[in-house]
């Protein structure tokens, strides 16, 4: 059995969904194809999905300063009505913790000012006014509990914030990728579940589709790769690894849900935090409890894993990442059963996303996103549009790269920032900070 399209993306992730989205905009027979039973049901399913603006980059900032306002606008985004509803985004504002370690954030205050990014630096006082549970104290450098001082305090306080209110949460990553995936189908896109791409087709010099796990085949001059953790392997299957500099891995993470101390409604006053004394990220989460992530300090071990045989259980980390936020929070209940999400994330040597072309032509590549790219998700997908417009009108992106305008910042972007060819940046985080 054979079936045809313009175009197959190959994974219905929340980026998958928005580009299959943004390419059925313009016109192109969109057929997207996953092996999970429906869309966001991989690693998108357990996104801390937060919207924030700062990033370390001028190029990353700007990208992600677009993505909010999608997420703020999002029924106008859409222009569809789903029958699950749409997802709902919260506007709590993000509270980035400045310490000596992020050089009291004048890198990303300097990109924010030249982007006209809102932002007020909070003093202690304004901190614990919104947060009246916080004990301020320095434990820097953050530590597992095996080390010698964990738990004991540093020197100092961490004594201000930037506080973004262009920030926040989606409740429902999952249910966000659904309502993309009908926008998706309103413009005549169409969605494959629970089928596996065994083989990327060739032909003539290009790409010609793929084949599935039960034999059928999608022929298609056009073949997009945003599979995620298994972005990798479908590199390999195309032939495409050669001329690649920046390539991605699967990296296993928890994340914590803990519930909120008692007498404070974390989920109605919390905002979304970041606090590198720590090493964590925090957001509220449904039910009065908090969410809390590892920023990747350098005692976390990265265990690098296959994105179908891993340690789905939790570990020792789970309780690393209670008890660092425990120091913040001294009247925190850890419970004694650990709840909140093991999955993947898929990234780069710098953790900055690939958005390419690549040595096949009519191959391209939307990865290395997890962790830092559920926000852009919109911008991305109208990325991808483009940069398949722009290639298939004949145009060389890797000797002359697509520039693509931001239309809700009014600002130009070298889309070559995102090259597979490109070499590491050293501007990055190198965490999932961006």
């Amino acid at each position: 059995m054979s079936q045809s399209a313009d175009a197959i993306i190959v994974g219905a992730g929340v980026i998958g969904a928005a580009t299959a989205f943004e390419m059925a905009k313009s016109g192109r027979n969109v057929l997207s194809v996953d092996r999970n039973p429906a869309a966001g049901y991989g690693p998108t399913s357990g996104s801390c999905a937060i919207i924030r603006v700062h990033y370390s980059t001028l190029e990353g900032t700007a990208f992600a300063y677009e993505g909010y306002f999608y997420w703020r606008d999002w029924a106008d985004y859409l222009q569809v009505d789903d029958e699950r509803g749409l997802a709902d985004f919260r506007e709590v504002g993000c509270l980035v913790m400045r310490t000596a370690q992020n050089d009291y954030m004048a890198k990303h205050l300097g990109h924010c000012d030249a982007l006209d990014i809102p932002y007020e630096i909070w003093d202690e006082d304004r901190i614990r006014q919104r947060l009246p549970i916080y004990d301020m104290t320095s434990y820097w450098p953050p530590k597992r509990l095996s080390e010698p001082g964990f738990g004991e305090p540093g020197q100092g306080h961490v004594g201000s914030a930037v506080h973004f209110p262009t920030a926040g949460y989606v409740t429902d990553p999952q249910l966000a990728t659904h309502n993309l995936q009908r926008a998706a189908e309103a413009n005549g896109a169409s969605f494959l579940f629970n089928r596996r791409v065994v083989e990327i087709l060739q032909g003539q010099g290009r790409v010609a589709g793929v084949r599935l796990d039960d034999g059928s085949e999608i022929q298609a001059p056009v073949v997009v790769n945003v599979a995620g953790p298994a972005s990798a392997k479908l590199n390999a299957m195309a032939g495409v690894l050669d001329d690649m500099t920046i390539t991605t891995r699967a990296l296993r993470q928890e994340v914590v849900h803990l519930p909120s101390p008692a007498g404070y409604d974390f989920e109605a006053n919390g905002p979304v935090i970041s606090d590198s004394d720590i090493a964590c990220y925090c957001r509220p989460e449904q039910g009065n409890h908090i969410l809390v992530g590892s920023e990747d300090p350098e005692c976390d071990p990265r265990e690098w894993v296959d994105d179908e045989d891993y340690n789905r259980d939790f570990t020792e980390q789970w309780t690393v990442q209670a008890q660092r936020y425990g120091q913040r929070v001294p009247s925190l209940g850890i419970p004694s059963q650990a709840r909140g999400v093991v999955d993947l994330y898929d990234v780069t040597e710098d953790w900055i996303p690939i958005y390419d072309c690549s040595q096949l032509p009519g191959f391209y590549m939307a990865i290395g996103t997890s962790g830092n790219q559920f926000k852009n998700a919109p911008i991305a997908g109208k990325l991808m549009a483009s940069l398949v417009d722009y290639c298939e009108a004949g145009n060389d992106h890797d000797a002359a790269p697509l520039t693509m305008r931001l239309p809700r910042i009014g600002r130009e972007i070298d889309v070559g920032f995102y090259s597979r060819r490109r070499e590491i940046n050293a501007d990055s985080s190198f965490s999932v900070l961006g």
